[in-house]
């Protein structure tokens, strides 16, 4: 099944590349691999303001993550022009927005693991990881997560 009809099958609508809000671009390719710029957690288009273990919970800051996979695959479906392309998903680093006494950091960001897996199988879309617990991100967002994928030539 391609990437694409899995998409739909999952009821998902990717949404166009976002204008960078700072100097930077949303995705650089070298050679057979693409990085994408961290993306903020968005709800109803603005910034989903929050701090896990505060003022969220971690269910909470799961969809939030989730929602941030969707933007992601977004910016890599403009940067490749088609998702079949992914070779593999080989790395994803995430910042939640913690309090400091909140310890869930990598369960948030199983929102955003566990859709990728679902989107391209487990050969794909398994990837290596790290989950950091960060005093503040831009904007007051809950989560940023940034993305490395290799491409097929």
């Amino acid at each position: 099944m391609s990437v694409a009809a899995r998409l739909q099958s999952l009821g998902i609508t990717l949404p166009p590349v976002a204008v960078p809000a700072a100097a930077y671009v949303p995705f650089v390719q070298t050679g057979s691999l693409v990085f994408l710029s961290g993306h903020i957690a968005k709800k109803d288009g603005k910034p989903w303001v929050g701090q896990l273990g505060l003022t969220m919970g971690t269910e909470e800051g799961k969809a939030a993550a989730r929602a941030i996979a969707i933007d992601l695959l977004g910016t890599l479906q403009a940067a490749c022009g088609d998702l079949d392309r992914v070779v593999r998903i080989v790395k994803v680093m995430s910042l939640v927005n913690s309090a400091p006494t909140f310890t869930e950091q990598h369960l948030v960001t199983n929102g955003c693991s566990e859709l990728l897996a679902e989107v391209f199988g487990p050969e794909v879309g398994a990837h290596a990881r790290s989950a950091f617990g960060v005093a503040q991100i831009p904007l007051g967002a809950c989560v940023e997560i940034e993305l490395i994928a290799e491409l097929k030539a």
